[in-house]
C-alpha cells in the first residue's frame, strides 16, 4: 500500500476543483440521459465532449499522451479505457461511462455503469447495485485520520461479499493539477494501513470490479481493458475532497 504524500489544497484551489467537478458531473449526467438502444459509442463521446466545452471546461482525458477522446466507453466484458467506436448499443448491454473535465487547470474524474434499455436482467441489476454500494462505502471512509487502506478495504469487502471480484491491477488515484496524481487508491487493501488522510486532499475513488475472476487483458486497440474470462466488468467513480467528518463529493451527477 503506497504511503506517497498527497497535496492538501487551499480554499482557492478547492473552489476551482468544485467547479471542475460540477462540469464533470453535468457531462456524465448528459451522457447517461442520452443512453438508449441504437446510439453508438462515438455519438455518446460527442455528447460528453460538447457538454464539457459548453460548460467552459476542457477535456481531461485528452491530456493523456496519445488519447484522442474526451471519454472512455466500455461495454459488457470491457472494464476501462475503452475508446469510443462505431459500436451501436443494444438493450441489455452493460455500459461504462468514464470522463473527466479540466477547469482553469484543475482536473476531476468520474464514472458510472448502467444497463442499456429497460427491464434489465436481475443479475445485471444486482451486479450494478453492489458496485454502487461499494463506491459509497469507500467514499464514507475518506475522512481525516483514516487511511487509504480503509477506503480500499471498504470497497473490496462489499464487492467480495456480493460474490464478485475487484480488479486488483487497477486503482483509483489522487486528482487535481493532473488527472492522475499520488496517492494510488487500490481496489483492495487492509484497514489501518497506507497513507493517513488529511482534510483538503483530493482523490478519485474508483470501484473497478468484475462478475468473474477480475483478471484483465488489453485488447488489440492498445487501450481497452477487458476481463479474461468474458465476465461483466463495472466501474463506479467519484472525485472528492477529504473532509474532517465527511467527504465532499465533487462529481455526483445525481445532484446537479
Amino acid at each position: 500500500m503506497t504511503k506517497t504524500a498527497a497535496s492538501i489544497r487551499n480554499q482557492e484551489e478547492l473552489k476551482l476543483m468544485r467547479k471542475s467537478g460540477q462540469i464533470s458531473a453535468l457531462a456524465l449526467k448528459k451522457v447517461l440521459e442520452s443512453v438508449r438502444p441504437g446510439i453508438s459509442l462515438r455519438q455518446l463521446n460527442r455528447v460528453a465532449e460538447e457538454e464539457i466545452l459548453r460548460l467552459d471546461g476542457k477535456h481531461s482525458f485528452k491530456a493523456v499522451p496519445g488519447y484522442l477522446w474526451g471519454s472512455c466507453l466500455n461495454i459488457n466484458e470491457e472494464v476501462v479505457h475503452g475508446i469510443p467506436r462505431d459500436i451501436t448499443l443494444k438493450a441489455g448491454d452493460v455500459l461504462k461511462v468514464d470522463l473527466g473535465a479540466v477547469y482553469k487547470g484543475w482536473h476531476t474524474d468520474t464514472a458510472w455503469t448502467v444497463v442499456v434499455g429497460e427491464d434489465a436482467d436481475p443479475q445485471k441489476k444486482q451486479f450494478l447495485k453492489s458496485g454502487e454500494e461499494s463506491l459509497w462505502a469507500a467514499v464514507n471512509q475518506a475522512v481525516e485520520g483514516h487511511r487509504i487502506g480503509d477506503i480500499s478495504s471498504a470497497m473490496q469487502q462489499v464487492i467480495e461479499e456480493a460474490g464478485y471480484s475487484v480488479v486488483k491491477s487497477l486503482a483509483g488515484h489522487g486528482v487535481g493539477r493532473s488527472g492522475h496524481e499520488e496517492p494510488e487508491v487500490p481496489t483492495y487493501g487492509q484497514r489501518g494501513t497506507g497513507l493517513i488522510l488529511k482534510k483538503g486532499m483530493t482523490l478519485a475513488v474508483e470501484v473497478i470490479y468484475a462478475a468473474g475472476r477480475g483478471e484483465i487483458y488489453q485488447k488489440a486497440d492498445g487501450w481497452t481493458l477487458a476481463t479474461k474470462d468474458g465476465s461483466l466488468g463495472g466501474i463506479f467513480e467519484m472525485s472528492l475532497i477529504v473532509g474532517d467528518r465527511k467527504a465532499e463529493v465533487l462529481t455526483d451527477w445525481r445532484k446537479v
